[in-house]
């Protein structure tokens, strides 16, 4: 399926996602839910991929929309520097994160990413494109009850690598 004809599909779905998650993001974010799906769209346009099905394309353009969140807020930060950053602590991966700490996630998600792909990728379906566990469990093709086990298992496990993170950090600026 060429990627103009599931864009056409997906977009209002996209759409729906992009203006979720920026819902949840801190006060005085620059990106609409339509540049960010039109941001979307031209990182996967450019690809020179065989879009398996609507599944594939979706999980795909939720990866590019944590990416362009991720290097939105890398920027942002960039501008920053030296601003003295409010510290706060993560309570749980589903409230809104500051720019640092979405930076912090993304780096713990490439870690789980390594070791455990597709509980990375249902942190993504979950965290960045806001699906339910059973929306997920169809889009990794997995029974909602691996889905269950799996968001247990990574959820902890990014909870544990976040707080070794602010806790290393701490460690750091105490130095």
């Amino acid at each position: 399926m060429r990627p103009e004809e599931l864009i056409q599909s997906v977009y209002l779905e996209l759409k729906q996602m992009a203006a979720a998650k920026l819902k949840l993001e801190p006060p005085g974010h620059s990106l609409s839910a339509t540049a960010l799906v039109h941001e979307v769209w031209l990182k996967l346009a450019g690809a020179s991929v065989d879009w398996q099905d609507h599944n594939h394309f979706l999980k795909t353009a939720v990866t590019a929309m944590r990416r362009i969140l991720v290097d939105h807020a890398r920027a942002k930060l960039a501008q920053k520097r030296g601003g003295g950053a409010l510290r706060v602590e993560l309570q749980e991966i589903d409230s809104p994160l500051p720019d640092e700490e979405l930076l912090n996630l993304d780096d713990a998600l490439n870690k789980l990413a390594a070791i455990k792909p597709d509980h990375a990728k249902l942190i993504e379906l979950r965290y960045f494109a806001e699906l339910t566990g059973d929306q997920a469990a169809e889009a990794l093709g997995v029974s909602p009850a691996t889905i269950d086990r799996m968001w247990r298992y990574a959820r902890a496990w990014l909870l544990t690598e976040l707080s070794a993170e602010s806790n290393a950090s701490d460690s750091d600026s105490c130095r």
